[in-house]
């Protein structure tokens, strides 16, 4: 029995929830699949899948097996990749993480551009801000806003994204345009944005001269989504403070129009952060080799549409 391509096979029916789907992905007869699957679990001597009419699902076994599994051919593929072949063409399957303004509104519709350069790269984009368990779920890098709060994880600065004070136009004809940051903690609303991992409200940020303020300010609605936050922007519930590449079209549109422009914000840290007892390797370092000149083009085109 090949274990290595039983593995592989395994694998993919679990993350692609059936053998049909699986065979297609890995371009393979679904018999063949099926046969990898039947072999494996008559190595191992255990039930890994159970099939019915309509799904697979995965027993205790399975779930187990796929925890390990997945680390032991990440592994290999890692090694591979170490060899002089591989570092010129990269392979294998490179699992992320990022929030859904920056996978929406950035990676995802360049990311035909990475394919084209690094084909033989697959990637698995994780959506969100919630707290990740690098190790557990074999994430590989990820693309966080701020600074990490884990000190265990290696972070890299990669880029600085430009921030924005902004209201919508019912807003501002209802409770009018702050004149200072310290109205929003009296005669206005914010709209507060609060971190999956701990339920922190992240402040707003003003420079003034030497002077630099944190106003946390009123608020009746919070949420832990960039795209949700900005949906709560437009529609009139308070003061945001959002990064602008997010809403440059609602601000060419006068959806949103900027508050407080005498006030400077301090730029938005972007970090890569990896897991502690991983190297990096030839698979990640183009992938973050990519973003960090995509980013840069961002923050380019922010800077120019001043």
């Amino acid at each position: 029995m090949d274990q290595l391509s039983a593995m592989r096979a395994f694998l993919r029916v679990v993350e692609t929830g059936n053998f049909s789907r699986a065979s297609e992905t890995l371009g393979i007869p679904r018999a063949t699949v099926t046969n990898l699957i039947q072999n494996l679990e008559g190595h191992l001597q255990t039930k890994l899948l159970n099939r019915t009419t309509r799904r697979v699902i995965v027993t205790t076994d399975g779930a187990l097996y796929y925890e390990r599994a997945v680390r032991i051919v990440a592994e290999i593929d890692e090694l591979d990749g170490s060899l002089s072949h591989a570092q010129a063409n990269p392979t294998g399957r490179l699992r992320v993480e990022m929030s859904g303004a920056f996978a929406d509104g950035i990676v995802i519709p360049a990311l035909c551009d990475f394919y084209k350069a690094y084909p033989d790269i697959r990637v698995d984009l994780g959506v969100g801000d919630r707290t990740v368990d690098y190790l557990l779920e074999n994430v590989d890098c990820a693309l966080r806003a701020g600074t990490p709060g884990d000190p265990s994880l290696i972070a890299r600065r990669v880029a600085e994204i430009e921030m924005i004070t902004c209201a919508a136009k019912p807003y501002l004809e209802r409770y009018g345009a702050p004149s200072r940051p310290d109205e929003l903690q009296s005669d206005h609303y914010c709209v507060h944005y609060f971190m999956a991992q701990n339920g922190k409200i992240s402040p707003f940020t003003f420079l003034g001269g030497r002077e630099t303020l944190e106003i946390e300010g009123r608020s009746h609605f919070s949420v832990n989504d960039a795209r949700s936050y900005v949906t709560a922007a437009l529609v009139g519930h308070g003061v945001a403070q959002v990064p602008r590449f997010m809403v440059l079209d609602e601000l060419a549109r006068g959806d949103l129009v900027p508050v407080l422009n005498d006030w400077q914000i301090e730029l938005l840290p972007l970090y890569i952060v990896y897991p502690p007892n991983r190297h990096l390797s030839n698979k990640v370092r183009v992938f973050v080799d990519w973003l960090v000149k995509l980013l840069a083009g961002i923050h380019q085109t922010e800077l120019q549409s001043d």
